[in-house]
This record gives C-alpha cells, sequence and structure tokens, in this order.
C-alpha cells in the first residue's frame, strides 16, 4: 500500500507490536522509525511526553501552539491517561504502556505503537506501528496522511532526544 513504510527493514515489519492485540485483521497497518543517536532513557520521556502535545507539524495538529521543546518532568504514563492534546484538547488514550520500551494508544479509531529498541552503541530505533479496521478504499489515503504527520513527529521527537540527551535520565518519574 502507497505510503505504509518510512525508515523501517523488513525485519522490523515482521515483528510483533502491541497494537497488534488490539485489531484483528486490519485493513491498514503502517510502519515508521527513526535512529536516535541517543539511549533509550534518553528517547523515553519525549516519547512519554506526547501526552502534552502531538509533535507534529503545530501549525496543523495543535492550532499552532508550539510543542514543548523542554520536558516537563511527567510521571510515567498510566493506561487509561489521554494519549495526547491538540490545541488544548485531550485526545485519545493509553491502552497499554511498559515504561521505557513501549507506549500504546487508541486515537480516531486507530492503535498505535511507540516502540524503543536499544540499537548500535548509545543508539535507539523508535519505531512506530498504526493499525486500523476502516473501509479499504479509505487505507490508502490514511496511509499517506499519517505518513505526512508521522514522520514529522519521529523526526522531531529525534531532534529533541539528540539534543537533550542528558534530559532524558532526570526529572521524569
Amino acid at each position: 500500500m502507497i505510503g505504509d513504510r518510512w525508515g523501517v527493514t523488513d525485519n522490523e515489519t515482521r515483528r510483533s507490536y502491541p497494537c497488534d492485540d488490539f485489531v484483528v485483521a486490519p485493513t491498514l497497518q503502517a510502519w515508521r522509525g527513526v535512529s536516535i543517536a541517543a539511549p533509550p532513557a534518553a528517547v523515553w520521556p519525549w516519547v512519554a511526553q506526547v501526552r502534552l502535545a502531538p509533535y507534529s507539524y503545530d501549525w496543523i495538529d495543535n492550532l499552532g501552539r508550539r510543542s514543548p521543546r523542554h520536558l516537563k518532568g511527567l510521571p510515567e504514563p498510566q493506561v487509561g491517561e489521554a494519549f495526547t492534546t491538540s490545541g488544548g484538547r485531550k485526545l485519545g488514550r493509553i491502552v497499554s504502556v511498559d515504561a521505557g520500551e513501549q507506549l500504546t494508544s487508541t486515537i480516531m479509531g486507530a492503535y498505535l505503537s511507540y516502540v524503543l529498541v536499544p540499537w548500535q552503541r548509545s543508539t535507539t530505533r523508535l519505531l512506530l506501528k498504526v493499525v486500523m479496521r476502516t473501509p479499504r478504499w479509505a487505507a490508502a489515503g490514511l496511509s499517506v496522511g499519517d505518513l505526512i504527520m508521522a514522520r514529522r513527529q519521529l523526526l522531531n521527537l529525534k531532534r529533541l532526544a539528540e539534543h537533550h540527551p542528558d534530559q532524558g535520565s532526570v526529572g521524569h518519574g
């Protein structure tokens, strides 16, 4: 399908993700990934901070409000909490979390898993899988739209984690 992969290997698309447990026979499956020159402990707080803002194109999905550029010292995410905030409105909910390893949520009928994989010398692979049951005719459009927004989000999280690697181990618990 057009737009179903960005930045992932074949092995990363074959692995199991927590979101797979929530959608039987998805019509939309999309994988995104980025390598971050920081250890998982420095990346995780940024993933967990998605609860405050989408970290994508703020002018589109956050009504022009800038996503925070510094960690806010949030407690660990909990199942049942709001997944993100857009334009001051809480959206979605967290359905599964393993602190430091994965955050899975649901929003607008889709399930998303952010998975942190330690990789080569203090590098982290941040993987995102999105699954959804939707009419097949809609899946391609949704996949391309998600690709644009998710790519920007992952690149922003990468830049922030690499720019502030020392913040990951303090003040977020």
